[in-house]
């Protein structure tokens, strides 16, 4: 009869603590600006959301499907019932015509990953109607092109993953464009090599995964130099953006049945009160309950008061580890915080974590 009585609390304890999870609910999943014209500049649209859940909610990241849409989203936790906003920006420069895109919303909620979409038709401005700057946005000296941002998205590890984008060259004189300031696992290739007077061309641009040791969101700035001369400033300057992760789908049934599991007995890191302007450390605990190897891949974390002693983890099957967390809060005002850092590890079910870090800085 005891052991029956423990069962039944230990699966109610269980039931409890699965429920507790936040639930992301938007106002609305899609939004249409109609006909905008070119001319006006950036079109704005707010998608404002709720959690619903009854834990406190963090959206990680916010992904656009291309550059031309940028997203910014509300960083903090939000508490069970409070609002949240996804702000998304269109610019429609050199973009005539319909479009359609699509931002990706990724959150520690019951549905991890929520789609969104814009929608509208560019009206060009009159004098690029029929000119080469609606294709061609992008002025850097007499090199046009037709984007500045260039958008890999998700790469599986081990895969090569191609990007273009068009040039032109509408000055007199030949243009012979570089790529400066690469990374080693990414490669750039310009054709032709020497642009004559109004002709036209491509910057060929490929990530090699293997070559990246780095898991995750990735952006690097790249520059383009004309004629050897190096130029290392923004207007000179390109954006690679890419997502380096594991494909789980091709897993055998046996590779399924060892593959790691990730458990911990909660998703927060509470530092507890500190001293304003003194430093404090806390654990956070892991066990692998899986057959294979769990390794954390990496740790995404955007907040300067948080250290991270031990980035990289790798833990045996059946054994259990921590991850070590430094908090200096010099500069940090009295006040309750909530901050967020994202784990990346090799669990097909839980391959991304998020961490809620809390504090409250005292006299």
């Amino acid at each position: 009869m005891r052991k029956f009585s423990f069962l039944f609390i230990a699966l109610l304890t269980f039931s409890m603590l699965s429920a507790q999870k936040p639930v992301i609910t938007f106002e609305k999943n899609s939004h249409d600006f109609g006909k905008i014209n070119e001319e006006d500049g950036k079109a704005t649209i707010i998608f404002n959301f709720t959690n619903k859940g009854n834990a406190p909610m963090v959206v990680s990241r916010v992904q656009a499907s291309c550059g031309c849409t940028t997203p910014t989203w509300t960083k903090e936790p939000i508490e069970p019932g409070k609002k949240g906003s996804i702000t998304v920006t269109y610019n429609p420069l050199g973009r005539p015509g319909a479009f359609t895109k699509t931002i990706t919303v990724y959150s520690n909620s019951s549905e991890e990953a929520v789609n969104l979409t814009i929608r509208g038709e560019v009206i060009p401005k009159e004098s690029a109607q029929n000119g080469s700057s609606s294709q061609y946005p992008v002025i850097m000296g007499d090199l046009r092109l037709s984007a500045k941002a260039i958008q890999m998205n998700n790469v599986d590890k081990g895969k090569l993953q191609l990007r273009n984008i068009q040039i032109q060259n509408s000055g007199a004189k030949s243009i012979r464009p570089t790529i400066e300031n690469l990374p080693a696992y990414i490669t750039a290739t310009v054709t032709p090599q020497v642009l004559e007077p109004n002709s036209e061309g491509k910057i060929s641009f490929t990530l090699n995964s293997n070559q990246c040791n780095q898991w995750g969101p990735l952006s690097d700035e790249v520059y383009v130099a004309l004629n050897g001369e190096k130029k290392f400033t923004q207007d000179y300057q390109l954006q690679v953006y890419s997502n380096i992760i594991e494909d789980f789908s091709k897993l055998t049934p046996d590779q399924k049945r060892k593959a790691p599991i990730f458990e911990s007995t909660g998703r927060t890191v509470n530092f507890g009160d500190v001293k304003k302007g003194s430093k404090k450390n806390a654990q956070f605990k892991i066990s692998n309950k899986g057959i294979s190897s769990l390794a954390i891949r990496r740790i995404i974390n955007n907040n300067k008061e948080i250290a991270i002693n031990q980035p990289k983890l790798t833990i045996g099957g059946g054994k259990t580890g921590h991850i070590s967390f430094g908090l200096n809060a010099t500069n940090l005002p009295e006040g309750e915080y909530k901050k967020s850092i994202t784990i990346q590890t090799n669990d097909p079910d839980n391959s991304f974590i998020i961490l809620v870090l809390n504090w409250k800085i005292k006299k």
